[in-house]
């Protein structure tokens, strides 16, 4: 028997949103924000219903270079690298301050040092410049608001069209658990949609699972 939309609607905003909200806590308390998931051993620091959605993502563009700002233990860049293994094509460029990984992967370049500085966002731009096919960007570093759109200036317009650049971590605006680190990456992505034409929100997969860190996160350029 099929239920009406009244009906779902209404458990929806009765039932099921309080329900997810409170599963979503205690899951972040459980895993000690996903401290302790790990990919292939190595530390990756995600919640794996974005990593399923990430996959897809990367599956469906098939990008030919994955910038990422905010290399941490390494995981990601291994998980996104090991991808492109099975995908027989792909390179990463990993991005971060400081070392915290003995890593190395051949599709894996790591540079070293802020992601909005002049010198690292023109080596990514000379990579992207040249890259054979779609690029796609990841940003996962410092989110506090003024660095996220500075970032998301910075890196956008190497995201060819179709493809997205997906900005991690609005849920510190979300989860009052998160609260000390607002303003977070969702008021830099609602003032960067406002400004920019060539970017909208794919809301949809921004909310693929439900239950995400990455919310209003999938930005996709427009196609030219």
């Amino acid at each position: 028997m099929k239920l009406s939309k009244f009906i779902l609607s209404t458990y929806r905003a009765t039932i099921a949103r309080p329900v997810r909200k409170l599963f979503f806590n205690d899951l972040v308390a459980h895993t000690q924000n996903f401290a302790d998931v790990k990919w292939l051993g190595q530390p990756i620091w995600q919640n794996v219903l974005d990593l399923w959605t990430i996959q897809e993502t990367i599956a469906e563009i098939k990008p030919a270079l994955l910038i990422e700002c905010g290399t941490n233990r390494g995981g990601s860049s291994l998980f996104y690298a090991n991808l492109f293994d099975l995908m027989g094509h792909g390179e990463v460029i990993t991005i971060d301050i400081e070392k915290l990984h003995t890593l190395t992967h051949p599709r894996i370049t790591y540079l070293l040092g802020s992601s909005t500085s002049e010198e690292i966002v023109a080596i990514c731009q000379e990579r992207a410049r040249t890259a054979n096919g779609p690029v796609m960007v990841i940003l996962d570093s410092d989110h506090s608001e003024a660095h996220v759109a500075c970032e998301l200036k910075r890196f956008s317009p190497l995201v060819t069209p179709g493809s997205y650049c997906l900005v991690q971590d609005g849920v510190i605006d979300d989860l009052l658990a998160f609260r000390a680190g607002r303003p977070g990456p969702l008021p830099a992505i609602r003032s960067f949609l406002k400004q920019s034409n060539a970017f909208e929100l794919d809301e949809a997969r921004s909310r693929r699972y439900l239950i995400t860190h990455h919310t209003s996160g999938w930005l996709r350029r427009r196609e030219a």
